[in-house]
């Protein structure tokens, strides 16, 4: 269920969305012969205007860490653990899709080359002409992550990252600006279970992200 709170704005701010992944605990593991999983993530924004065309897109990437079962970690903490936020501007009358994929690591190495290229463009906001999806097109939230990091200049799909790597689940949750005005909404928080079978083996995963709106004045422009 989405918690939701918020002070109104006025027409003279704009928008802008911040997401925050903040708490992941390992219920069941997926290996459970090494008694630990090689956890990463992935996240982004997509937002669309009133006319529901895609105007821009940002990128996240959190790991690679190992988790044991019953173990919690605070992503907001200080820390390798730590998962940085990425923030993007709520069209006028338009929304943002958020998306988010937890990912259970089998090659290390290629996993943690992989992430070091997405936090090269961590939360460095990418256009409409670079972005190849379109607005009636039906995309999982791994596909919206894989187009925008494929946006920002990162010549990888994540799909084919996941040849050897599990897919522990993915989330997305859609943002309105005049739902969330009409509200006085602050705070989306998302809590979300993924679980599944990996042959004998069954994982459970709890992972909560937060989307917090934050108003930017606009300043008038001056002749």
């Amino acid at each position: 269920m989405l918690s939701l709170v918020i002070s109104g704005c006025s027409r003279q701010t704009a928008l802008t969305a911040e997401l925050t992944p903040h708490l992941l605990k390992a219920v069941n593991l997926e290996e459970t012969v090494s008694r630990r999983d090689e956890l990463m993530m992935a996240y982004s924004m997509t937002s669309f205007d009133a006319k529901n065309k895609p105007v821009s897109v940002v990128n996240g990437g959190w790991g690679v860490e190992p988790m044991q079962q019953g173990q919690q970690l605070d992503l907001r903490a200080a820390g390798s653990a730590k998962a940085l936020p990425i923030s993007l501007e709520l069209p006028h009358n338009g929304r943002i899709v958020a998306s988010l994929v937890l990912i259970e690591v089998d090659d290390y190495n290629r996993a943690k080359q992989m992430l070091d290229r997405v936090r090269q463009v961590h939360n460095i906001v990418s256009g409409p002409a670079a972005l190849v999806i379109t607005a009636t097109e039906v995309l999982t939230p791994l596909k919206y992550i894989a187009a925008g990091l494929v946006a920002s200049g990162i010549s990888l799909k994540l799909v084919d990252q996941l040849d050897d790597d599990d897919l522990l689940g993915q989330s997305s949750v859609e943002i309105h600006e005049a739902e969330l005005r009409q509200k006085k909404q602050r705070i989306v928080h998302v809590p979300t279970v993924f679980t599944g079978q990996n042959l004998r083996d069954a994982f459970e995963y709890h992972l909560d992200y937060d989307i917090v709106l934050k108003t930017v004045k606009i300043q008038p422009n001056r002749q």
